[in-house]
């Protein structure tokens, strides 16, 4: 996510960070290389002047602090800025049951795809009753793909596949949301052209009918500068309240996130970082600033772990870790709850300074083919691998699609392991264990095994 402009503002950073103290001389050279980095990354070429402009305002005006270099300083105002720029503030929905949500945009930006992810994602955490409404009479197969996702997330669902008025379908859906209790009911609109005043028209209509509490505009971030306009025609013609910005994981520019805000004062309430149910979050302009910074987010990864993995099993797995009473069975277990924080290429953008590490597919398949290998075991096997004779391993690595070295280099490794941690278990272990929890600190620092 938006890699290439954060590998290119590091880079145009790096020249002043050695330097003793600010000066216009050294800050022209370093601007004129954020500047370049914003207009390749396709912001618009209106918002990058004025974001320039303001920090170097911002950088000559100010006394460089004792304790911070002029690099770190200069580091600060920008990210402060980026925040402000992506609309640091308020940006939450209307806090009112029941709510209704009119979604709109281009063809093929992810308004469908978006709406149930909105719908989980309110369901589970603010303890909304959603109500999926199909608007979209021109799209082949839009009422069964909402119909689809509704079934997926538990959903109350209406769509009418013989009228063409959407104005009736969707008062129709309103009256029977209410029916089944619903109190959060989203209307999934047709895409459509920003130039094509019928269907603009349309939606004119359709929010006179409903009376939307949000009007959210989902927009695909690679659009880019075109991005701008098309949330300016949008706006014009619905007023919208927000944004969802929608695949975000595949935009390493970042040029629409950058300058959709600035340019139209709609503020981006959600984003979409991948294609599954879950991987759909609120939009922090100040944790958004970070991560084009490189300096990572740790707080959503926090707040995604707590959310994800189960402490009990945390607790009892780090038990087992200390005993050096660590088996196959656990090592699965592990896995499949690093699995919930995301992909590992999510996980490692969100950590500071690893936000240029590649994680290319290689990685990936060797973690699934690792857990594919465990899961051809049998329970006993996994707890006691010491059985795995080699007519077993034969028959572990045909049901998991490998060869019979690669089950031999998993156990082999996992062999290793052990002898680390029964290793740690003895007295040297527990004075390494004890210094390194008394650097991090009893109630503060990073976290320990259990804690996460």
């Amino acid at each position: 996510m938006l890699e290439s402009l954060t590998e290119k503002l590091g880079n145009a950073l790096r020249s002043i960070r050695g330097d003793g103290k600010l000066t216009e001389e050294n800050m022209e050279d370093a601007l004129k290389e954020v500047r370049k980095a914003l207009l390749s990354a396709d912001v618009h070429f209106k918002v990058a002047r004025e974001f320039v402009e303001r920090i170097k305002s911002e950088c000559l005006g100010q006394e460089v602090t004792r304790s911070v270099t002029p690099g770190q300083q200069v580091v600060k105002i920008i990210n402060d800025e980026l925040a402000q720029l992506l609309g640091e503030g308020e940006n939450d929905l209307e806090d009112k049951k029941p709510l209704r949500i009119m979604m709109v945009g281009l063809h093929g930006s992810g308004k469908t795809t978006s709406s149930g992810k909105l719908a989980r994602y309110l369901a589970k955490k603010r303890g909304y009753r959603p109500a999926l409404i199909a608007c979209d009479v021109y799209r082949p197969a839009a009422i069964d793909q909402l119909e689809m996702l509704a079934k997926n997330e538990g959903c109350f669902f209406y769509g009418d596949r013989n009228e063409k008025d959407v104005s009736k379908i969707a008062r129709r859906g309103l009256d029977a949301a209410k029916a089944a209790d619903a109190n959060l009911i989203i209307f999934d609109t047709a895409g459509r052209l920003q130039i094509d005043e019928g269907l603009i028209e349309e939606i004119k209509v359709l929010k006179k009918s409903v009376q939307p509490d949000e009007v959210l505009l989902v927009a695909d971030s690679a659009l880019g500068q075109e991005a701008v306009n098309v949330a300016r025609h949008f706006h014009e013609a619905v007023q919208c309240t927000g944004i969802i910005l929608t695949k975000l994981d595949g935009d390493a520019r970042g040029g629409a996130a950058l300058s959709m805000k600035s340019m139209t004062q709609v503020p981006i309430k959600f984003m979409g970082t991948g294609e599954k149910p879950d991987e759909f979050d609120v939009f922090h302009a100040d944790r958004m600033a970070s991560r084009i910074l490189g300096m990572g987010d740790v707080v959503s990864l926090v707040e995604r772990a707590q959310e994800t993995i189960d402490e009990k099993e945390a607790e009892r797995m780090a038990d087992k870790m200390r005993r050096a009473d660590f088996n196959l069975e656990d090592f699965l277990s592990q896995m499949q709850q690093v699995k919930k924080l995301g992909s590992m290429g999510s996980i490692m953008g969100m950590l500071p300074g690893m936000s240029g590490v590649k994680i290319g597919d290689d990685e990936e398949k060797k973690m699934a083919r690792t857990e594919a290998i465990i899961q051809a075991m049998t329970v006993k096997e996994r707890q006691r691998p010491n059985l795995l004779s080699s007519s077993r391993r034969m028959r572990v690595a045909n049901g998991s699609g490998v060869e019979v070295k690669d089950v031999n280099q998993l156990l082999k490794q996992f062999t290793q392991m052990r002898k680390m941690m029964k290793k740690m278990k003895g007295g040297k272990g527990r004075k390494m264990m004890k210094a390194m929890e008394a650097k991090m600190g009893k109630g503060g620092g990073m976290p320990g095994l259990p804690g996460m």
